[in-house]
């Protein structure tokens, strides 16, 4: 595939899933916008001189600099309130949590996750922060859609359990 699959489609992809991220973390004038978190995220990708095999390893690759500027950015605020300040979001919107959560904590419980379960952590980086669907996620991955569903219970399971939600 081309080096720039950024056509206006994945574009609007992306600006959807900054929105909702948006939206789930609260919103607020002190939180990172969906246009500045969309464009953090592809200055990330940007840096790395990524090629990509496809639209959906765009988005895998866009949900994890999304992932990694949310937390860049959480830690940044608590290094400046000296230990407050937790950055509360929800997962909602993948049936993790309605309550809110802290984003370093989601990070934490991510990274567990991924030293135990490799593509459970990945099936549900890319659903959480990708907004990918299980037969998206299948195909990105080339797995069964089973076998993204049995990673996809087993890791909802595993940050449900560490978030206390």
């Amino acid at each position: 595939m081309s080096d720039s699959p950024v056509d206006e489609d994945v574009y609007a992809l992306l600006r959807s899933l900054a929105r909702r991220i948006h939206a789930e973390r609260g919103g607020g004038r002190h939180s990172l916008q969906p246009t500045e978190l969309l464009h953090e995220a592809w200055a990330r990708i940007a840096d790395g001189n990524a090629h990509y095999r496809s639209r959906e390893h765009f988005v895998a690759l866009a949900a994890r600099a999304m992932r990694h500027v949310l937390v860049d950015r959480a830690r940044a605020r608590l290094a400046d309130k000296r230990g407050g300040g937790a950055v509360p979001t929800t997962l909602r919107a993948v049936g993790v949590s309605d309550d809110p959560v802290d984003l370093l904590a989601v990070d934490q419980a991510l990274t567990e996750l991924e030293a135990n379960d490799a593509r459970a952590a990945e099936v549900v980086q890319l659903r959480v922060f990708g907004g990918l669907t299980v037969e998206e996620v299948a195909a990105h991955l080339g797995l069964g859609e089973r076998t993204v569903y049995d990673s996809w219970r087993f890791g909802r399971a595993f940050l449900v359990l560490r978030l206390g939600a």
